[in-house]
């Protein structure tokens, strides 16, 4: 099915009178909708269950940190339907202290997507049935895809042979920042 920008106006059009706080856009062909943290469920179920949407495939949920706004996280739901063909990605922003309510009763993989959001962003999902650490380790502190992470960690795990045990130590680096200067022999000046 090709892109169709009659369909897609007749639906944005009938979702907006269903759900007014609802902002969509068409960039490059793909239909995005921003919602309020607080419709998600009933906005996912619409997706899923409606007769015209029929959007019963959840292809991922991802997110987005941008440290500097208010609202500094942005949470992706891209739905896919396979009876019509066609996928929709539905966004919502958040700051850290607020808790998304889960989708995992409605989307059985969602349970494994707001595992690794979690993990990797410290995004809470609130009524997730297992929420706990996925990618890192259970003994990790932080949240390694939040831009405020230290690129370096914060502890060492090694293996000390003399010892014959494993030690985890504070990082220390071996040298200094440094600011590199390169000069490009291909900036010429005509």
């Amino acid at each position: 099915m090709s892109y169709n920008p009659q369909l897609f106006t007749n639906f944005r059009n009938y979702f907006k009178n269903l759900f007014p706080q609802s902002l969509s856009y068409i960039i490059n062909g793909d239909l995005y909708i921003k919602i309020p943290s607080t419709s998600l469920s009933n906005v996912m179920f619409f997706f899923k269950m409606h007769s015209i949407a029929q959007y019963k495939v959840l292809a991922d949920i991802c997110a987005v940190d941008f440290p500097w706004k208010k609202k500094r996280f942005q949470i992706f739901y891209n739905l896919l339907t396979i009876r019509f063909n066609s996928r929709i990605n539905i966004f919502l922003e958040i700051d850290e202290q607020t808790s998304v309510k889960s989708i995992s009763s409605l989307f059985k993989v969602a349970g494994w997507f707001e595992r690794e959001v979690w993990d990797m962003f410290g995004i809470h999902f609130s009524g997730h049935p297992d929420l706990r650490r996925i990618l890192t380790d259970y003994g990790f502190k932080g949240h390694p895809l939040r831009k405020d992470f230290p690129m370096t960690g914060y502890t060492e795990v090694r293996y000390f042979h003399n010892e014959k045990r494993i030690l985890v130590e504070e990082v220390s680096l071996t040298q200094d920042y440094r600011t590199f200067y390169f000069n490009n022999s291909w900036n010429i000046n005509i």
